[in-house]
């Protein structure tokens, strides 16, 4: 489904808006999830740049170092056209690095630069995902829309969260990735890098369409009977169990969240009415198609939450028509599903590298 297909939660659009006029416009940093080790054959570099995306500075941190880029960790992935804070990790065994400051640079040219904010050693190479989450700083240019609206319309999100959508980053330009993952299903070779790719597109594909059968019939943010509850900020999940007070106060409190499907091998774990509005979600032939390529592709069932809820959301008017929005979202959680939930707000910048 394209992003102008998923419903939104709270209502009608409030606003149209123009992002990214400007790197910094958008400026992502890491929330780490863990202290460097202080000793070991990585060095773990703390990285501001502009203009470039996370695999370009990987190879750049891998040509100063001497090293193959396989040496080079890095946690996620940011996008070229903003400004981001990041970890990297790269193995020098017995070795010291060449001068930090070498690394840094900056092309008044193109606009990109690469700063060094600290450089430790550290034991391990930084695998992906091991980070809390991304702090956000975004300006919105070119807002049309009611103060009061757009006010209200953050108000509502600040306490009801909003839907946990996957962003239009996991499909590609015009969501090609979607029928090129169809055709890997039907027997075309791709690269590894490719298969991991259209196999996450796949998964995320048949989520959002489970999620917005749910904000559709309004039950994103509650719980159905058969449901799989999510505990927040953790992968773990349990029931299905009978409605009782307690989870009333956890659901209530953001302790836990209704779930939906990613798919693979298996039955999902839902039941019941849960379980039925996910099939009928599911139902047609491409969906059976990416059903069954990702099962066979060795994939299991897993679940992810419906319900996100942005935190530390905060927000001003730095001028006219300009709205600067500041959030933090954990790991796999997008600032695009924030923004889809105030209106259209589309992208000034001539690329879209992935998130």
């Amino acid at each position: 489904m394209s992003r102008d297909e998923l419903p939104m939660a709270h209502g009608a659009p409030v606003l149209q808006a123009v992002m990214r006029r400007a790197p910094e416009d958008f400026v992502v940093e890491e929330i780490d999830g863990f202290e460097a080790s202080g000793s070991g054959e990585h060095l773990l570099l703390s990285i501001e740049k502009r203009g470039m995306n996370t695999a370009f500075a990987a190879r750049r941190i891998a040509r100063w170092a001497g090293v193959d880029e396989a040496s080079v960790g890095y946690a996620g992935l940011k996008d070229r056209h903003a400004v981001t804070r990041q970890r990297f990790t790269v193995q020098l065994p017995g070795r010291e690095p060449p001068l930090v400051e070498s690394l840094s640079f900056e092309d008044a040219g193109s606009g990109e630069s690469l700063r060094v904010l600290q450089a430790v050693r550290h034991a391990r190479k930084l695998p992906r995902g091991a980070l809390a989450g991304n702090r956000f700083t975004l300006v919105l240019r070119e807002v049309s829309g009611t103060r009061e609206a757009i006010d209200a319309r953050l108000d509502a999100i600040a306490r009801e969260g909003l839907p946990n959508y996957f962003g239009e980053q996991r499909f590609g330009h015009g969501g090609g990735n979607i029928a090129r993952a169809l055709a890997m299903f039907a027997g075309r070779r791709v690269r590894r890098e490719e298969r991991t790719l259209l196999l996450s597109a796949a998964r995320s594909e048949l989520f959002n369409r489970v999620l917005a059968r749910r904000v559709a019939e309004g039950s994103w943010h509650r719980g159905l009977e058969g449901e799989v509850w999510m505990l927040d900020g953790s992968r773990s999940v349990f029931g299905p169990e009978p409605w009782s007070e307690a989870l009333a106060a956890r659901l209530a409190a953001f302790d836990i969240h209704p779930s939906a499907p990613l798919w693979g091998a298996g039955e999902p774990r839902s039941q019941g009415q849960a379980r039925a509005l996910e099939a009928a979600a599911l139902a047609g032939e491409d969906a059976r198609r990416l059903q069954q390529g990702l099962a066979s592709a060795g994939l299991k069932q897993e679940r992810r939450a419906t319900r996100l809820r942005p935190a530390a959301l905060g927000w001003r008017w730095p001028g006219a028509d300009a709205l600067e929005l500041r959030f933090e979202l954990p790991p796999a959680a997008y600032a695009t599903s924030v923004l889809a939930e105030l209106g259209r707000v589309d992208n000034a910048a001539p690329d879209r590298s992935s998130e």
